[in-house]
């Protein structure tokens, strides 16, 4: 899979800040990418660089192999986190107004936007003014005009911000299905739980430098520690807790199960399979629950940002 976007050490300062370190990224075609970090590490500097809102002081950005140029303006599709819709306009006035900026002609720009209120039945929003709509609403006119042109790079900042659940659902599966069209998006939100059911990579900034990138399923891999969640039955729970504990490694057990006769969770080491691990469990008691315990990305941040 080739790159759409490639940043090559870039770096930001504004006065004697440095916004950004030696940042590079490369973005797969076809993939969604999960730009993260806490508040104040990079992130919106690195977005405003690829959107040529302001210029690195170092380094090098390319968009499908070319140096990135204003035209290229035209390739990219900005939600911003602070969004930017004119509040006394009629919402069908400025969407078509944006849709020309990006160079849709009126009557293609109409049709595309009825396409898209269509879709997300939104249609008898048209003459009403920005104003007169919800933060949620307002966010639905902010993700059409965003995605109307079809760029090639999707760039979303906290895109469900302002959203109920069943919107922010619907949103989900628009980005997926864009991205199924081909799109490319880049991703960035403070919602792990986003970044697990969306992004296929992600990189972590932090104090303005990059600390971990990579495939989103091998760098959990790298994070997993061999344990395993396990629920157990018996009626000497006590020697069969001891029994385990004599032989691997036990942890404290937070997890939700139906039967609470026994909750632990077991590391094993690596000379000692998950097979040997259930074949020892089941040997003891009654096994009910048996799960490898799957670094989420929110611990992953948290893990990382804490040892950096």
């Amino acid at each position: 899979m080739s790159d759409l976007l490639v940043a090559n050490s870039v770096s930001k300062n504004f006065g004697k800040f440095r916004a950004l370190n030696q940042v590079s990224i490369a973005v797969p075609k076809g993939s969604i990418f999960g730009l993260l970090g806490p508040n104040g590490a990079g992130k919106t500097t690195l977005i405003r660089i690829i959107n040529q809102i302001t210029m690195p002081d170092e380094g090098t950005v390319l968009l499908d192999g070319h140096d990135l140029k204003p035209e290229h303006i035209r390739d990219i599709g900005y939600l911003p986190e602070e969004r930017g819709l004119y509040k006394t306009m009629k919402v069908g006035e400025q969407c078509l107004y944006l849709a020309q900026l990006k160079g849709l002609s009126k009557s293609e720009a109409k049709r595309r936007l009825k396409y898209w209120f269509d879709k997300l039945e939104i249609g008898d929003w048209w003459n009403k003014k920005i104003q007169e709509l919800s933060k949620g609403q307002a966010q639905k006119i902010q993700f059409v005009v965003t995605v109307l042109h079809k760029p090639k790079l999707l760039i979303f900042d906290e895109p469900f911000s302002g959203f109920d659940p069943i919107n922010a659902n619907l949103i989900k599966d628009e980005i997926l299905q864009l991205r199924e069209e081909g799109a490319t998006v880049i991703f960035s939100t403070h919602r792990m739980e986003s970044v697990e059911e969306l992004c296929d990579h992600i990189a972590l900034i932090h104090k303005s430098n990059k600390i971990l990138d990579g495939k989103l399923n091998d760098i959990k891999a790298q994070f997993k520690t061999n344990t395993f969640e396990v629920g157990l039955q018996s009626n000497n729970s006590e020697t069969v807790v001891a029994d385990i504990e004599n032989r691997f490694e036990v942890l404290p057990a937070t997890f939700r199960n139906l039967h609470d006769d026994i909750k632990l969770n077991v590391k094993i080491d690596k000379d000692t399979s998950p097979n040997d691990l259930l074949s020892f469990l089941t040997s003891k008691a009654e096994v009910h629950h048996f799960v490898e315990v799957i670094p989420s990305a929110n611990d992953i941040f948290i893990q990382t940002v804490k040892n950096n």
